[in-house]
């Protein structure tokens, strides 16, 4: 089992012909995404990469006999809140949105739309999912090559702010014999559609999930929502976190990285939502190299 995309998800990428998304359509047909279409407006009729182009997605999910599971949306920013309530108005459940600098008001009503239709945002400003040796969704690892290399199958599922440490984190966890359930790059902007808590109803689901760990940064209140789901749900998976960016604590205002990064008042600091996550039961590594170490602990704790 993986969580939210199996090998047989079918998807469409919409802003298909864009330099970008071509990239990312070679890059998942490699890996042996079963892409069935794109969708770029007055570009009907064309293919990339043997795959076909529609000009809007009602098309392109009557040509696949409305089974499309999901869409990546590849397009400029003051388009993808319309491509975003496209695919919700013709029944796709996973849009994995790839654009960064979407207004933030515009995502929040894209996400508020997805809830009334029971999809699952991931992003905006992400790099999407990947289950290792099933299917990616996204630019997460890279060309097939590398993601191979970086991801290998098994029983840790990762989820982080930032689309190359989700790689990061996936390679230390492999170098260490530990493979990987799913990996969701969620996002680094203020506003996401899926945040870590919203995710762990799906791993704690996951029978083959035994672990997560998460790359966390400065700024916002997702960790502190982590925590207190945790606590609340009685958890039965180790978490292990990576707190990058403590010394930011020291400067408020200030933006680490992502747009989502800024250290606001005491509640957004490293140091707070390192205490928050400890005392909910969560390990917090110094370093990433000892994730590996750390989630052993934590499955060994669970054998007891």
């Amino acid at each position: 089992m993986s969580i939210l995309l199996t090998k047989n998800t079918r998807f469409i990428i919409q802003g298909i012909t864009g330099r970008e998304a071509i990239n990312l359509t070679r890059e998942n047909l490699d890996y042996g995404a079963k892409i069935v279409g794109g969708v770029t407006p007055g570009r009907a009729g064309r293919d990339v990469y043997g795959v076909p182009v529609f000009d809007c997605v009602r098309d392109a999910v009557a040509a696949n006999g409305g089974m499309i599971e999901g869409s990546i949306v590849s397009v400029p920013p003051r388009f993808t809140q319309d491509a975003i309530i496209e695919a919700l108005e013709n029944g796709i459940q996973l849009i994995v949105v790839v654009t960064e600098n979407v207004p933030r008001k515009q995502v929040a009503i894209a996400v508020e739309l997805a809830e009334l239709r029971g999809a699952r945002i991931i992003g905006p400003n992400c790099l999407g999912i990947i289950s290792p040796d099933e299917c990616k969704m996204g630019g997460v690892g890279g060309p097939a090559a590398n993601t191979r290399q970086a991801y290998r199958k098994g029983n840790i599922g990762v989820m982080s702010r930032s689309g190359g440490m989700t790689t990061e984190i996936a390679s230390t966890l492999t170098a260490a014999g530990l493979g990987q359930s799913t990996c969701v790059s969620i996002g680094g902007d203020a506003i996401v559609g899926t945040t870590y808590a919203e995710l762990m109803p799906f791993f704690e689901a996951d029978e083959e999930t035994q672990a997560i760990a998460i790359y966390s940064e400065p700024g916002g209140r997702m960790e502190a929502e982590l925590s207190e789901w945790v606590q609340e749900h009685e958890s039965r998976l180790p978490i292990v976190a990576f707190m990058a960016g403590r010394f930011m604590d020291e400067m408020k205002g200030m933006r680490f990285g992502h747009a989502g990064t800024i250290v606001e008042g005491k509640e957004d600091t490293t140091a707070e939502k390192i205490k928050r996550m400890e005392e909910s039961g969560i390990s917090v590594a110094e370093r990433i190299e000892e994730i590996p170490d750390l989630i052993r602990k934590g499955l060994a704790r669970k054998k007891r």
